[in-house]
Parts: C-alpha cells; structure tokens; sequence
C-alpha cells in the first residue's frame, strides 16, 4: 500500500499580490489528479486565465472526456496574444492512477518534468502531438515506492537570470539540486518542495521577477491514525474495540475519559494524567501504554475542529503548545489516511439521551472533522459502534 503525497508551493512576481500560477488537485476513489496553469505574465489578468484554464482541465478530465476533446476546449477558450503569438496560458496535467502508479504528463509550453528514482534523476521520454494547431508533449511510466515526480512554471526555472554571475539555474541545476535533496531521503513532498522553493527565491534575492511554483508527488507509505472515541453503544463491543485499537498498524489516539477507562481496563492498566497541559478550553491529556495520545472528548474534540478550521490544512499552522486540542490537530495533519472507531453511547451530560443518537454532540462533531479533513484532502472512514 502507498500514499501518493503532494505539495505545493509558488513565489509571486515582486509587487504582485495574485500569482499568476494556480494549481488544482483533486482526488477521487481512483484517480489524483494535479494541473499547474501558468497564465501569460503576471498579476489579475495571468491570475485570472490561470485559474479559468486550470478549472477547465480538472472538471472535464473528471468527468473523464476524452483528450482529444479537453484540450480542443482549453485551446479554443484561451486567447492567443497578438504581439507575442502565445497562449495566454501555458499548463501541464498529471494523472495518477491510485491502485497501480500508472501516470501520466500531459504538457503545453510548462518545463518537462522531474522523476527521480533512488536519489537519481530518470529520464522521461516525451511524445509530440498536435491538437487543435497546438504542440503538447506526453509522456508517461509507473510510480514505484519513493519515487519524486516534480512540475515546475518557468519562473523556477529562470531564477536568479540577470543577477550578477548568475543567468539563472537552468534544469541541470535544478536536477542536480533534486539530486540532493534525495540524499536526506525526505519523509514528505513538503519537504522536497520547501527546499527548492526556499534555493529559487534566494536565486531571485527574495525579488522573484516571475511568479513560480513548483508541484510535488512522493510515493511513500501511508501514515495512518485511528481515534478510538466514544464507549460504544452496545457495552459487548467494548474488548473488540479496544482488540482493534491496539493491533492496528499505525498511530492511536484515544478520545473521552470514559472511553480512556475502557481501554485502561482491557489493558489492565491506570490512566496518568498529565496537569500540566490543562488549558481554560481544553481538559489535560492522559497517557496508557501503546497509546499515542489520550485526550478529553467533546470539549478536546470541538477545540481540535476550530483549529483544524484555522490552519487551512497546514500542521505548521497549529499552535505549538501543548495541550490535548494541539495535539489532536497536528496528529489530524499528519495522518493521511484516518479511521474514527467512534461508540455510539450517549452522555447524558452533554446530551439528552432521549435524543436520536445521531444528533449527538460527540456525532455532530465527528462529522464535521471528517467534512473537514476531507477537504484537506485526506482519505477518512468513519464506523459507528
């Protein structure tokens, strides 16, 4: 099993409050797909026909219409600039399908891509076809488990052009830059993606003269979370719970002081707590053997979605204090793919158990955190017990 992980990352123009790079990332049951529309200069204008140009190529490549008729419609909506005799925006299309790696580049007038295989750059052999009067390149191959396939707008490419002994870096520095990186072996694309961006602009002297952005997939394996919260419903179910919780094969979290107690009691443990992480919202957090993290429930919970809300989907954007709604974020974060073993059995303290069970509080805000996560684009399954 592997985890297609993606980062992206653009530079502005010097001046320029809109890039005139966007990028669109979807991913369904079968297919990820990533477009980079780099628009003609910079600013609203580029800003704007980036972003026309991208939603066309994603929705239509979704619905699956075939190229022929997707690139027809892109070409024959885009202007081309008469005193340059240019699209108005350039593009390139990964498609990546998820059970077998299998992908595919599809590229008009964006740098060719970067595959780097065992810290080595591979070479991608590109195949010219003319659609609707204009030249795209494709190409395509297999992604295997630490592979890095990288795309790039030219404003990477010709950082630093024009400083004094530097006429930009060129693709051989780039890839040679790449090659690099791999040596350290980097756990996340973020990673990769952070350090050429961070080389780039120091190319440009924190001056970029042309906005850039560079997209990044690293095949790696999952990272996975459940969260174990609620005592569930039936009390018959709790040992299969908490057999599940603690032979799964990633990290644990557990959620609610009851829930805690069912798992201390199957482990034949005591939950310790930890006063030093108590906060005015938020309940300290405890701690049982083979358990990542133990935190309170509904206040912990309802804290970790605002939060969550907050960071627009970035782990560096969670506070770093230490307390169990922090925590509970960045572990959210971190996780790519997330399993809620979530117990139906009301509190009465929070909530009239008269009530339907699914207008629980604890219901109500597991389903938020999964709305919200999934928007993150993480792959979150829910079981109710």
């Amino acid at each position: 099993m592997v985890y297609y992980d993606t980062h992206t990352s653009s530079l502005n123009k010097l001046g320029e409050e809109l890039c005139g790079d966007q990028v669109k990332i979807l991913r369904t049951p079968d297919k990820m797909l990533v477009v980079l529309s780099d628009g003609l200069g910079s600013g609203v204008k580029a800003n704007i026909l980036a972003r026309l140009t991208a939603e066309i190529l994603v929705t239509m490549l979704r619905e699956r219409v075939p190229l022929q008729d997707v690139l027809e419609t892109v070409v024959a909506t885009l202007p081309t600039c008469k005193v340059r005799h240019i699209a108005y925006a350039a593009f390139v299309v990964v498609e990546v399908e998820l059970a077998t790696g299998r992908f595919r580049v599809i590229n008009f007038d964006c740098p060719p891509p970067f595959l780097l295989r065992a810290g080595k750059i591979l070479p991608l052999e590109q195949r010219e076809e003319i659609i609707f009067g204009r030249r795209l390149f494709l190409s395509d191959g297999i992604l295997q488990l630490s592979d890095f396939l990288g795309v790039i707008s030219d404003g990477v490419m010709y950082a630093g052009m024009g400083l004094t002994m530097n006429f930009g870096w060129g693709r051989d520095q780039i890839v040679r830059y790449l090659e690099q990186i791999a040596k350290s072996r980097p756990a996340s694309a973020e990673s990769v993606v952070r350090r050429l961006m961070e080389k780039t602009k120091s190319l440009y002297a924190d001056e970029p003269g042309d906005d850039a952005t560079l997209v990044g997939i690293l095949v790696r394996k999952p990272n996975q979370l459940m969260i174990f919260t609620g005592p569930p419903a039936d009390k018959n179910l709790d040992a299969r719970c908490v057999d599940r919780l603690i032979n799964f094969d990633g990290r644990k979290v557990v959620c609610g002081g009851t829930t805690g107690n069912i798992v201390a009691e199957h482990l034949g443990e005591i939950v310790n707590l930890d006063l030093t992480t108590m906060r005015e919202e938020v309940p300290p957090i405890g701690s049982l053997p083979d358990i990542d993290l133990m935190t309170e429930g509904v206040l912990t919970l309802a804290k970790t979605l605002r939060l969550l809300k907050a960071s627009g989907g970035h782990r560096n954007r969670v506070p770093m204090d230490r307390n169990g709604a922090a925590l509970l974020a960045r572990e959210l974060l971190g996780a790519d793919e997330i399993f809620f073993l979530a117990g139906e059995q009301v509190n009465p303290y929070y909530q009239n158990p008269l009530l339907p069970r699914n207008i629980s509080i604890r219901h109500n805000l597991i389903e938020q955190l999964v709305e919200t996560l999934t928007a993150y684009h993480k792959n979150v399954k829910i079981e109710w017990c």
